[in-house]
């Protein structure tokens, strides 16, 4: 009787192992299968690397073009997050040393608004072009597969009809160089039109930015 008594209980307990390692197995099976979904829902970063015009200053940074997108996304139920990395006075020089602490987050999309101030202050074009392209290569360096685009920006004519003329081509060469969507002016539409300025007259207000968006969103839209 000992003897069956114990045949028994062994092969409850052999049993009851297996019912254990099952239930193990389903677990282990339900956290990959979640830790798999967890990645392939989180959200894709699109940064914006650029001046005063992307950092929406005089305004909530809400109301900024770079947020208006970020609107924009969540209404078509896209998984992207915006990261505004826009800094007031910001150069393509300064833009260059900076872009190092900004890629230690992954980036999936790059949006590059940088020349403003190295144009309103005369920098040369070759130096502006030669700093745009070094944080371009930065950026392909680290994220190879990112989506890259070139945000134009345009100088006034009292800087000199050849500088102008440099500067704005600079943008769209780059931007062929580089296979980057390109949006020929940033500031179309709103650039000297003093109703969608601020009281500086460079810096666009809230239905200006808007206004921004539209202009970026349009090129951007298609390869999200």
């Amino acid at each position: 009787m000992l003897r069956i008594t114990t045949a028994l209980l062994s092969i409850i307990l052999f049993i009851s192992s297996c019912g254990d390692g099952a239930k193990k197995t389903d677990a282990t099976k339900n956290f990959n299968k979640e830790t798999v979904k967890s990645a392939n829902t989180a959200a894709k970063n699109i940064l914006f690397f650029g001046t005063s015009l992307t950092a929406g200053l005089g305004l909530d940074q809400s109301e900024a073009y770079p947020a208006v997108i970020q609107q924009k996304i969540d209404s078509l139920n896209l998984n992207y997050k915006v990261i505004n990395g826009g800094l007031s006075g910001e150069t393509s020089a300064s833009g260059k040393s900076r872009i190092d602490w900004l890629l230690k987050q992954p980036i999936d999309v790059f949006v590059l608004e940088l020349g403003a101030n190295d144009g309103l202050r005369g920098i040369s074009v070759i130096e502006t072009r030669a700093n745009l392209q070094g944080i371009i290569n930065k950026v392909k360096e680290k994220y190879p597969d990112a989506i890259m685009v070139m945000e134009g920006m345009q100088m006034p004519p009292n800087m000199g009809q050849k500088y102008t003329q440099d500067f704005k081509e600079t943008f769209s060469l780059l931007a062929k160089e580089n296979d980057m969507i390109y949006v020929p002016f940033l500031l179309e539409g709103v650039g000297g039109v003093a109703k969608l300025n601020q009281d500086d007259g460079i810096h666009p207000t809230k239905e200006g930015q808007k206004i921004l968006a539209d202009n970026v969103w349009k090129k951007l839209k298609p390869a999200l």
